[in-house]
């Protein structure tokens, strides 16, 4: 097989293309809302219901995580891709907000295998000075498929109705599955990677994480390191909730945005959002570079910088004319995502590679948890309280989560981990 350069980013960028899609599928819901809760007479309520089913479910990546660390990357995530995209497209079929939060709830399960897939596989494939940016670069397909959801789901809504939406990210996603099968191999095996890359990348690891064996979740409970990522997670990812499957609403019944005028602009807070990925990493790259400091320091300063420009999401209630808003909206995008980048990766900092993708999934599981509770917060109180307390809340969230990155997390060296042992 011919060898090729820079094997590793083109696999970074086909795990890309699956959160592509995998979001892309979650948000077309969200994008869809305002039809299909007309269409089928969803309350708001029962719409934070439906939801909460897929975020309840989407906590279960720990289990999607393990299965990945025992079974292998390749077979696991293949398996847990083909099920999402078929789950999709049976939301096409949904009669009522019964059948939607049980088909969001499967959905939520399938799709949390994501995060745990790239996480491990960034900590396979690169070198520990790459992982931030490779992880920038995968984080993208998040808010690229959360993009390209507004325009696409708004067309399909308007020239074939809302089932068909769910039915075209399905196929796309049964499409990646293909693509996946065919090229997607661990360094150790894969024939295209040549010996000179190979070297680099695990010149480039850090020896105390290596390691081999079943993962255990309760050693991992253990560990404040796991906490001290898990925690900001759970602060943190309340915002990504509310832009996905809260903002068509919000533009609708406050802004009085129509769905033509929601694919104009829907989208924006997203395109901020894949700068972000890119900002994030290299923040960390450069303050390791020009500054000095070490890895884990290089990536709370990042976390930090993002949870300082959240500050400015506080206002998106206050500004009178809705084109700032989504200018505000597109700053926590950004903000959210340069911080966002910045904490998952650390999964693959600060555990051994054997058990990144288990660590990953039960961080995820914080992150969603926190999710969860702030969509149904906003079901509750959203009709009686607005959303301006809620825009609020996101951004002191954040700098809490700066706070405890910072006063929680342990850098493990490989002199104090030869220590232990000894």
């Amino acid at each position: 097989m011919t060898r090729l350069g820079g094997l590793r980013w083109w696999m970074i960028g086909l795990l890309m293309t699956a959160s592509v899609i995998n979001y892309l599928t979650r948000s077309a819901l969200g994008v869809a809302a305002p039809t299909v809760l007309k269409d089928l007479e969803i309350s708001t309520q029962q719409y934070s219901w439906i939801l909460s089913g897929f975020q309840a479910a989407i906590m279960l990546q720990p289990i999607c995580g393990y299965v990945m660390d025992t079974l292998g990357l390749k077979r696991a995530f293949a398996i847990f891709a083909a099920a999402w995209s078929c789950l999709s497209m049976a939301h096409g079929l949904a009669g009522s907000w019964q059948a939607l939060f049980g088909l969001r709830a499967l959905l939520g399960f399938t799709e949390g295998s994501m995060g745990p897939a790239g996480i491990k596989a960034i900590s396979e494939w690169f070198p520990a000075t790459e992982r931030g940016l490779a992880g920038g670069v995968f984080n993208m397909g998040a808010s690229l498929g959360s993009m390209l959801a507004a325009p696409l789901v708004a067309w399909a809504i308007l020239t074939r109705g809302w089932q068909f939406s769910f039915v075209l990210t399905g196929l796309l996603g049964l499409a990646w599955v293909t693509l996946w099968l065919l090229f997607y191999q661990s360094p150790a095996t894969h024939r295209a990677l040549s010996a000179r890359e190979r070297d680099y990348i695990r010149s480039g690891q850090e020896t105390h994480l290596a390691g081999e064996g079943r993962p255990s979740i309760v050693a991992v409970l253990g560990q404040r390191n796991f906490w001290g990522i898990a925690l900001p997670r759970f602060l943190a990812d309340p915002t990504w909730g509310t832009l996905t499957f809260w903002l068509p609403l919000y533009l609708t019944s406050v802004r009085g945005f129509d769905l033509k005028q929601i694919a104009l602009f829907a989208w924006l807070p997203f395109l901020a959002a894949d700068l972000g990925c890119l900002f994030g990493g290299t923040i960390s790259i450069a303050m390791q570079k020009y500054v000095g400091v070490g890895l884990i320091n290089a990536r709370r300063a990042a976390f930090t910088v993002g949870a300082i420009m959240m500050l400015g999401v506080a206002f998106v209630g206050t500004v009178r004319n809705p084109y700032v808003a989504v200018a505000l909206l597109s700053l926590a995008g950004f903000a959210h995502q340069t911080l966002s980048v910045t904490v998952i990766t650390m999964a693959s900092d600060l555990f051994k590679r054997s058990e990144v993708a288990t660590v990953a999934g039960m961080a995820g599981t914080c992150g969603n948890a926190g999710v969860l509770l702030f969509s149904l917060a906003m079901g509750a109180l959203v009709v009686r309280v607005g959303y301006t307390p809620f825009f609020i809340g996101l951004a002191a969230l954040d700098v809490l989560g700066a706070i405890i990155l910072w006063t929680v997390v342990r850098e493990q060296r490989p002199e104090r981990t030869a220590a232990a042992a000894a």
